[in-house]
């Protein structure tokens, strides 16, 4: 556990696996921390160094107020990256992390070996949606729609067979920042990348779970097309955090892919 203070914000990190390897990097998806992340980094943290961290408004992270922007948290990362003495290193993100890793890689291509996105698009979302589950959470708490969310997050198997796993992840939601998360979802909201992500020139793997309800296999398949030379795969059993419910399947496309382009 150490902490860095980027932009003014306290960001939360974590660094695992041996120095000197190549550098893959975690960013987690709206309403979690860097422990979704836990099951692949301990399959992986043997080959790889891995940073995982919690964005801005999000597990042990600072919880600014206001809308924030995901330029906002591509600074952060960009920042982190820059604390750490990160140069050239592999990135991959879930949901909004994947909005994250897209902007990023747009920004700053000369910094990444690869990208990683998972269960993520270039726009996720209408501006009612978000408004709407913005003003719910502001008015009501976390709790309000945690049920809701556990729903589009896992899939059923995973909340019949794998009950107190679910109970702990949703806690997790619960106990998340309100300023934190209502942040991110206007982040997400004013997020559009679908005309700029044609000139991400990074060598991109697109992943999603086959029962993803936040962001659909159809959603996801388009964005991968939009990006030049981009690998689409899809993991069976799985929702929207397959680092979570299929670690072994997504730690496997990762470490496959990050071989293919000679990073790792």
């Amino acid at each position: 556990m150490a902490f860095a203070r980027i932009n003014d914000v306290l960001l939360h990190y974590r660094l695992q696996g041996p120095v000197g390897a190549p550098v893959l990097a975690l960013s987690n998806s709206l309403g979690t921390d860097a422990r979704i992340w836990d099951a692949v980094i301990a399959l992986l943290e043997g080959r790889y160094r891995i940073l995982s961290y919690d964005k801005r408004g999000h597990g042990l992270s600072d919880a600014p107020g206001g809308d924030y922007k995901i330029d906002d948290h591509v600074d952060d990362l960009a920042g982190l990256f820059d604390h750490l003495g990160m140069d050239r290193l592999a990135l991959a993100g879930i949901s909004v992390g994947g909005l994250i890793g897209q902007s990023f890689a747009l920004r700053y291509p000369e910094r990444l070996a690869g990208l990683i996105l998972c269960d993520t698009a270039p726009k996720v979302g209408d501006d009612a949606m978000w408004n709407g589950r913005m003003e719910a959470v502001r008015r009501d708490g976390m709790a309000s729609i945690a049920g809701a969310v556990m729903v589009r997050w896992f899939t059923e198997a995973f909340r019949r067979d794998r009950a107190d796993e679910l109970a702990g992840w949703q806690n997790m939601f619960e106990r998340m920042p309100v300023p934190g998360y209502i942040g991110t979802c206007a982040a997400l909201r004013d997020a559009d990348l679908r005309d700029a992500i044609g000139a991400i020139a990074v060598p991109t793997l697109v992943v999603v779970g086959d029962q993803d309800l936040s962001t659909p296999v159809d959603l996801v398949r388009d964005a991968a097309a939009r990006i030049p030379g981009a690998h689409f795969e899809v993991i069976a059993g799985s929702g929207h955090i397959p680092s979570i419910e299929q670690p072994q399947a997504l730690a496997a496309l990762m470490t496959r892919f990050l071989s293919e382009v000679g990073h790792g």
